[in-house]
């Protein structure tokens, strides 16, 4: 006999938590495509895995990205990034036994692999505060931020190419007039490119944030995977850990930083070292039209003038600046320490930083949602 959800974890509440991680993961499984998921998985009944793949997958790179979420939300145990061409998964049930209900089988009853339950599990650890999170959760957090993926907000490049929309190309349209021995033709058309924007994190790692440095640096990893995004921590000093984060094994990426950066759990200077960024690497064309990413609580312990009138800089160069507080989200939070206040005039968005579903938030914002 199966219990029914709780109510935060009904079924629907889990797969749609599992949606939302492939977004965070960069698979487009947008609202119609998560409505056919779960009509699929009505049809389907255990074929969970199959229901998923068939219907939130739009093309050959999502597939890889879906394995990936898919081994780390519903804990099948599998490597992060393994081939995508594989014999078919056993089936997998999608009823959550209540947590209050006894353990014992009565005889006939299979209990199944304990897929779905670990499914919730997941869909609750993205609402806790990682601070709070005990080792095991712990290592489910990395396992899911290890599928993450940042895009930054799309612009239109100066480049162009072939398209079926868009301005009339006078040179392709005349050579292909020209080949075809001056016979009138189809006007040729080209549109602009669409590129990502640079992102730049900057990952506070003082004493303060040492809750939540190991994470956020693991989130900051999964985006180093982009070929637009550099990486700086900041504490007493500041440290460009772009090199170390590029190495694809989480552990090997976080051992890389440790090793590089040598004030972990110092104090914060945020105000001298955004000047130090902005002098060496902001001003040359780093931060220059880019979305800049300040993951830090905002203690400062420099004057905070300094902070202010550096963020006021980085605010003309960048095209846009996100504040992640993981301090925001607890009960009765307002920015009143001297760093948050300071900066908080030149951030665009100010949003939280406490949990796994916090950062997806923030990859939305960067990738423009909250602007749409």
């Amino acid at each position: 006999m199966v219990a029914q959800f709780p109510a935060p974890l009904r079924g629907d509440a889990v797969l749609v938590g599992f949606g939302r991680a492939l977004r965070a993961a960069g698979v487009d499984a947008g609202a119609e495509r998560l409505h056919a998921f779960l009509r699929a998985v009505d049809e389907l009944g255990a074929e969970l895995y199959w229901a998923g793949r068939l219907t939130l997958c739009g093309d050959r790179d999502d597939l890889e990205r879906y394995d990936r979420v898919f081994a780390a939300y519903f804990g099948t145990g599998e490597r992060a990034g393994r081939p995508t061409s594989m014999p078919p998964r056993p089936p997998l049930r999608l009823a959550i036994r209540d947590a209050a209900e006894p353990r014992t089988t009565s005889p006939g009853y299979d209990a199944g692999p304990p897929t779905t339950s670990l499914a919730s599990s997941a869909e609750v650890l993205r609402h806790r505060d990682i601070a709070e999170l005990a080792d095991a959760d712990r290592e489910q957090l990395r396992r899911l931020l290890a599928a993450f993926a940042l895009h930054g907000e799309s612009r239109r490049s100066v480049r162009r190419r072939p398209g079926r929309c868009g301005e009339v190309d006078a040179h392709r349209t005349v050579r292909e007039m020209l080949r075809r021995g001056g016979e009138p033709g189809l006007l040729r058309r080209h549109a602009r490119i669409q590129r990502p924007r640079r992102v730049v994190l900057l990952v506070d790692v003082s004493g303060s944030m040492a809750p939540y440095a190991d994470a956020l640096l693991r989130f900051a990893h999964a985006a180093a995977r982009g070929p637009r995004t550099e990486v700086f921590t900041v504490s007493t000093r500041l440290t460009r850990v772009t090199r170390e984060l590029a190495h694809r094994d989480p552990d090997l990426a976080m051992r890389a930083v440790a090793a590089a950066v040598p004030d972990w759990r110092g104090g914060t200077r945020l105000g001298v070292l955004l000047r130090e960024f902005l002098d060496r690497w902001g001003q040359r064309g780093m931060a220059r039209g880019s979305v800049v990413v300040v993951l830090s609580d905002g203690w400062e312990r420099g004057d905070p003038e300094v902070l202010a009138g550096q963020m006021r800089r980085l605010r003309r160069l960048a095209h846009r600046v996100i504040w992640a507080n993981p301090r925001k989200a607890r009960p009765g939070y307002a920015p009143v320490a001297a760093g948050m206040a300071a900066a908080l005039p030149s951030v665009d968005a100010f949003v939280d930083g406490h949990s796994l579903a916090a950062l997806e938030r923030l990859a939305a914002v960067v990738r423009g949602a909250d602007r749409a």
